[in-house]
């Protein structure tokens, strides 16, 4: 992912719209988008089947909730 591209077009974005990428307040939101969008689409070249692989069998019908599932992303 060219992270630099991200953050260039951010940096156009916030100018197109009037305001100003140097202010302190925007200064890092295009690094910030950039990250943003590096975790968003890090599945990218990923399948499935590692992620769905764990299974478990029910032994009843009651509610069953699973907690704390980790999703990595790569930064």
């Amino acid at each position: 992912m060219d992270t630099q591209k991200i953050e260039a077009a951010v940096k156009m974005i916030i100018e197109a719209v009037g305001e100003d990428a140097n202010r302190e307040g925007l200064q890092e939101t295009p690094a910030r988008v950039a990250r943003m969008y590096q975790e968003i689409f890090s599945g990218l070249g990923q399948t499935a089947e590692e992620h769905l692989s764990k299974s478990f069998e029910i032994i009843d019908d009651n509610m069953v909730v699973e907690k704390d599932i980790f999703f990595p992303y790569h930064v």
